[in-house]
């Protein structure tokens, strides 16, 4: 099995990641559709890789020491205490984490898909036909036959609507606020240690900030906040959508605000305020898993294979860890289908894993909250252990 004509549907880090693997599997005629004509480097979230599973990727060859990163190696558990700036901290544990902004990864990753690779951005992909003889990628500008077909075109993936027909992600009934900006903005930085993550806990959710690189020497502020939303707002969210900066409405503009002023402590809910409109999202909390994720012309790679809520730390790792699966399967069997049939097969268990941990973990952190304040450093523990019982926050081992 070589020289086959590659299509991948998604030109982010799951769709460069996935034209590395055909790649390195040995084809060569490869073509990436991105339906968005802009920089994606703009885009600077952040991403966080446990420590583990970065040296099974490095060692891949998908991440390398090159990549901008933080080292993060405490977690502090803080809840609201009167006027304490930061709060009380009722337990601290270890997180061997490295931490990325999802912009300078990206453009990392996309240096590294060699030239031979057709990008075509601002193309997108209307439907994807497929038969015995190949499987067609349709556009507005027309039509091209390829032998394989990836979709890494995220959770309302088209490549998924031909593979497994009428499945939608599902809505947790819950939201992430986002928001990230100059390490500059805030007015005490040196109050919170750069190796630390914040879990800022309250009744109903909590907030996540880390540091990530601002690709240039200097740092950001990345922060995560999970709640239920405002009222009046589900009916929008039910069906999969994204409210990228500057498109979200008063209401859900003014709700973490709301949330950081009644719930956490002044530090925190400064930093949270600090945040202009144009550097706030929303993500709509969805899950699911695309069962078969493949047939004999088409895999889906990434979030448009299977959604895991973004407790677990593991997104990027997921699509990484796909895109090392399949170029494995491409190398190692004799025939496309087969090749498919075993990535998928492997695929399936560690999206399942990471799904199932996601929703264990939106339960124990959103919807149904322990006494936090009650809680010290053996209780915290033991809710800990319980809510991860399988021991694989960060990523399954590749």
């Amino acid at each position: 099995m070589s020289g086959l004509r590659v299509a991948v549907v998604g030109g982010s880090v799951g769709g460069c990641a996935a034209a590395l693997a055909a790649h390195r599997a040995g084809h060569r005629d490869i073509t990436v559709y991105e339906r968005a004509a802009g920089d994606l480097a703009d885009r600077g979230v952040g991403v966080a890789v446990h420590s583990t599973r970065y040296t099974e990727l490095e060692a891949a060859g998908y991440l390398d020491g090159a990549m901008p990163w933080v080292r993060l190696t405490e977690r502090h558990w803080l809840v609201r205490d009167g006027d304490a700036p930061l709060g009380r901290l009722i337990a601290s544990d270890a997180f061997a984490f490295r931490t990325y902004n999802w912009g300078p990864l990206w453009r990392e990753l996309r240096a590294r898909v060699p030239d031979p690779v057709v990008f075509r951005p601002g193309t997108e992909v209307s439907s994807v036909v497929e038969s015995d003889s190949g499987a067609e990628v349709r556009t507005r500008t027309g039509t091209a036959r390829y032998d394989l077909v990836i979709g890494a075109d995220g959770y309302r993936s088209v490549v998924r609507e031909t593979a497994c027909p009428g499945v939608r992600p599902a809505y947790a009934g819950y939201l992430a606020w986002r928001g990230a900006y100059p390490e500059s903005r805030l007015p005490d930085p040196g109050r919170w240690e750069k190796t630390t993550v914040a879990y800022v806990v309250f009744p109903g959710g909590h907030l996540v900030v880390y540091r990530i690189p601002d690709g240039t020497g200097g740092h950001r502020v990345n922060w995560v906040l999970y709640a239920a939303p405002p009222p009046g707002s589900d009916s929008r969210l039910t069906r999969p959508t994204s409210l990228p900066p500057g498109t979200l409405g008063e209401s859900l503009r003014e709700h973490p605000v709301r949330l950081a002023s009644r719930h956490l402590p002044p530090f925190w809910a400064e930093l949270v305020g600090l945040t202009a409109p144009g550097e706030l999202f929303v993500q709509p909390m969805y899950d699911f898993t695309a069962s078969p994720g493949s047939t004999r012309r088409l895999a889906l790679l990434g979030d448009a294979a299977t959604v895991a809520r973004p407790h677990t730390g593991a997104g990027a790792v997921k699509a990484l860890q796909d895109a090392t699966l399949l170029e494995s399967a491409l190398r190692s069997t004799p025939s496309l289908p087969e090749a498919l049939a075993a990535y998928d097969g492997a695929r399936s268990v560690m999206g399942r894993t990471m799904v199932d941990l996601g929703r264990r973990l939106g339960h124990a952190l959103v919807e149904s909250t322990p006494d936090w304040r009650a809680l010290d450093q053996a209780a915290l523990d033991a809710w800990w252990k319980g809510a991860d019982g399988a021991g694989v926050f960060g990523g399954r081992r590749l």
